[in-house]
């Protein structure tokens, strides 16, 4: 079993990369963003305070939930496609148990995740303006908790999407809007009460919270709260897709 999970998990990197389109937005997309916007922020004529935080805090963690994003889009987009191609009914039919097949999906993306941050990290000791020093092991760790929770919230969409064709419009529907509720972009304290509300349910601010203090340098113990918080988010939405997912 665990051979053919390999297997499988191999073939679905082979069949992503052969979309060149597909690669470049999910792998050096988010690369040339942190470069690019990494060089514009340290010339532009903003306050020294300002521009390093954006640049030692704020930058690499929208840029590290723009790739858990890119995975769970290009997994939705997958599996509608899969399952309106017949494709699933077919792999459903073959000794592989169906969770084998889905986990070797989740593998997928997240090797893709790590290859992105691995770039990611490579560019910004050639081409950064300031200094990075992170503590590469742990960020890893997690960058992968991160896009593993939101996965399973990419699973749950996958599995009441429709077609194939609202499957990528349908998720950044749902998705991107969450980001703007993450912290990112305006302070958790400053928004108003219902807003707020949102914000804690969002699973993307725990994300944010973990990825950007672990970029920091900050212990795993200080963001116990975050990693639970997205440990639940996985269990709700798997549990929940996995009643109402659909093979065919």
């Amino acid at each position: 079993m665990l051979r053919g999970l390999w297997k499988l998990t191999w073939l679905e990197i082979k069949i992503f990369l052969r979309e060149p389109l597909g690669a470049f937005g999910s792998i050096f997309f988010p690369v040339l963003v942190f470069v690019v916007a990494g060089r514009w922020f340290s010339g532009a004529r903003v306050p020294t305070a300002a521009a390093t935080r954006v640049l030692s805090v704020d930058l690499p963690a929208f840029v590290a939930v723009l790739i858990a994003l890119s995975a769970v889009l290009s997994l939705v987009t997958i599996i509608a496609i899969y399952r309106e191609g017949g494709i699933l009914r077919r792999l459903r039919a073959t000794p592989l148990r169906p969770q084998t097949i889905l986990t070797a999906h989740v593998l997928a993306k997240l090797a893709l995740t790590l290859v992105t941050m691995a770039l990611m990290v490579l560019a910004s000791k050639r081409y950064y303006p300031i200094p990075v020093h992170v503590p590469l092991i742990s960020f890893a760790v997690a960058l992968l908790i991160s896009t593993w929770s939101i996965l399973s919230l990419g699973f749950l969409i996958a599995s009441i999407v429709p077609t194939a064709r609202f499957a990528q419009p349908i998720g950044a529907a749902i998705l991107y809007p969450m980001l703007g509720l993450c912290g990112l972009f305006v302070p958790l304290q400053s928004l108003p009460r219902g807003l707020h509300a949102l914000a804690r349910a969002n699973p993307l601010t725990y994300a944010v919270s973990l990825l950007g203090g672990i970029w920091k340098g900050e212990a795993w113990s200080a963001h116990l709260g975050d990693v639970a918080a997205l440990v639940v988010v996985f269990a709700v939405c798997t549990a929940l897709a996995a009643r109402v997912f659909r093979w065919e």
